[in-house]
């Protein structure tokens, strides 16, 4: 049987979106992940078999985890084709199955778009297959049983498993959705970036469908982010070892401690947001012991001495362009004078709206959601 990369060195690296840099290192680090150096667009990291079902299983903050099976010199198409050819794919899926490439091109002489590349090799993996069984894998490219990924810088390319199988920000909670929903890793980072530990009530007072409640019950309760996922990717791994991966989830899950009510609520003008984040929470254990009521901002008593976050409209995608900067000098006026004691974390997907708000913040940073090039503020009410 082929002896992939992976194996030979323990590394893997986990996709991350900009700005998470730091607190995802963190993150690796308390799962047991080490030698976490920074790459393009994620980290790098050894893990041992364990470490990795954990990771995958736990992390909050990374979108996904890659097990590179080959690293070669491309300088060409002949060269990719050759190369994913020669992979064992069979050790890892059966003909039966499906599967799909997503691929990240870069400064390469010949080989100048992505999608161009994935063909190249989707070409090659299913020779692979046609030439030992007479028929090949279909591609599917919503919901594949493997998802592979080709990264090509220069002429070096490696191909990779991705051992999540698909992005990790789909949590499996959020069954239901208003327009422009945060991105579960995005709300993961804003509670993580709070430094929040259930010391002092949390309340989002514009919930929308709920996806900073469910993340701060999630961190709150010590809930892995993949409790709801059916399927994992590393289980395609030709070294999958099923009793390890039950040992891990069982030790995650037996972690699992109860909301204390009243610790984590939240509010929205909108009833169809309500019922959205009410079906959201419940879809995760302790769910039920999140309040959340339909309320407009300033029908709300004070909130004080709590710990306030939220994602407003940024008027990108909702139609609230004409009254965006009222909207932020209404929502500061109400953090003044209504919200003493309190912390407030505030994502300004449109971070023009920063100078409306009124306030000046104790420290901004950078986080991108959805293409979207945001800020997370924290505000101090004294």
């Amino acid at each position: 049987m082929q002896r992939f990369e992976y194996q030979k060195t323990q590394r893997f690296f986990a996709q991350l979106a900009e700005g998470f840099e730091q607190p995802a290192a963190a993150e690796l680090a308390e799962l047991g992940a080490a030698r976490i150096e920074a790459g393009f667009r994620g980290l790098h990291f050894t893990a041992d078999r364990v470490t990795l079902y954990r990771v995958n299983y736990q992390a909050r903050l990374i979108s996904r985890v890659l097990a590179p099976l080959l690293s070669f010199r491309c300088r060409d198409r002949d060269d990719l084709y050759r190369a994913a050819n020669a992979v064992d794919w069979p050790a890892m899926f059966a003909v039966d199955q499906t599967f799909a490439i997503f691929a990240n091109v870069s400064a390469h002489p010949t080989l100048t778009h992505s999608k161009f590349a994935a063909l190249c090799m989707k070409d090659a993996v299913a020779d692979a297959f046609r030439s030992r069984f007479g028929r090949r894998p279909d591609v599917e490219r919503e919901n594949p049983d493997v998802w592979l990924n080709l990264y090509i810088e220069k002429e070096n390319a490696t191909i990779s498993l991705d051992t999540s199988g698909g992005s990790l920000h789909r949590r499996g909670y959020r069954r239901e959705t208003v327009e422009a929903p945060l991105q579960e890793t995005l709300a993961a980072a804003i509670i993580a970036l709070s430094g929040w530990q259930g010391d002092r009530p949390l309340v989002d007072p514009m919930c929308g469908s709920g996806t900073l409640l469910c993340e701060a019950l999630m961190h709150m309760s010590a809930i892995p982010a993949g409790y709801l996922r059916p399927r994992f990717g590393f289980q395609a791994l030709p070294d999958f070892d099923a009793g390890q991966w039950a040992r891990v989830k069982q030790a995650a899950d037996l972690r699992i401690r109860p909301l204390p009510a009243g610790l984590i609520t939240g509010s929205d003008i909108d009833p169809i947001a309500v019922r959205a984040a009410h079906s959201n929470c419940r879809m995760l254990p302790g769910g039920e012991a999140i309040a959340v009521q339909k309320s407009a901002l300033n029908d709300l008593p004070g909130l004080e001495n709590q710990v306030i976050v939220c994602n407003p409209p940024y008027g990108l995608r909702l139609n609230t362009e004409g009254s965006l900067e009222e909207f932020y000098k209404g929502l500061g006026d109400f953090l003044k004078r209504r919200c003493k004691g309190s912390e407030a974390y505030i994502y300004f997907g449109n971070r023009e709206m920063l100078k409306h708000i009124g306030l000046r913040p104790a420290w901004k940073k950078p986080l991108r959601n959805a293409g979207l090039d945001g800020r997370l503020a924290k505000f101090e009410l004294y």
